[in-house]
C-alpha cells in the first residue's frame, strides 16, 4: 500500500495544481464553468484524505484510499472521453489537444494502478487497526 499511498499524494497534488495552470486565464476571467475546475481539486482532496486515514500503515483507511482512486479513475476516464470526442478543439491550455488526450489517457492508467494497489496490498502481520474505528 505504500506505493499507492506515495502516489496518491502525488498524484492528489499534482492534478489540482496543473488544472490550475491549464485553465489559469478562464479562472482570472471567470470563464470557466466552476464545476469543471473543482472536481480535480475534489479529486485531489479525496486522494489526500485517503493517504491521511492510512498514516501509519492503519488499514482502516484503505476504503477511503480506495475510494479516492476510484473517485480519480472515474473522473479521469469521463475526462479522457470527453476529451477524445473533441479532439479537433483547441484545449484551454494552448497545448496540442493529442498530447492532453495522451496526458488524461497516462493520468487514468496511474488511477487504475493506483487502485488496484490500495485493494491489494496485503495486511501487515498482526494489524489489527482495521477492525477498530
Amino acid at each position: 500500500m505504500r506505493f499507492s499511498r506515495q502516489l496518491a499524494i502525488l498524484v492528489g497534488v499534482a492534478t489540482p495544481s496543473i488544472e490550475t495552470v491549464r485553465r489559469w486565464h478562464e479562472l482570472r476571467t471567470l470563464t470557466v464553468w466552476w464545476p469543471a475546475y473543482l472536481d480535480d481539486v475534489l479529486l485531489g482532496a479525496f486522494l489526500l484524505y485517503g493517504v491521511w486515514r492510512t498514516r501509519g500503515g492503519r488499514l482502516s483507511g484503505r476504503a477511503a484510499l480506495a475510494a479516492g482512486w476510484g473517485f480519480m479513475c472515474g473522473m479521469a476516464y469521463s475526462s479522457l472521453f470527453f476529451q477524445l470526442a473533441r479532439l479537433n478543439d483547441p484545449d484551454p491550455s494552448g497545448l496540442s489537444p493529442r498530447f492532453v488526450v495522451a496526458f488524461k489517457g497516462f493520468g487514468l492508467a496511474l488511477g487504475i494502478i493506483g487502485l488496484a494497489l490500495s485493494l491489494s496490498s496485503p495486511s501487515p502481520a498482526g494489524d489489527t487497526s482495521h477492525t477498530t474505528e
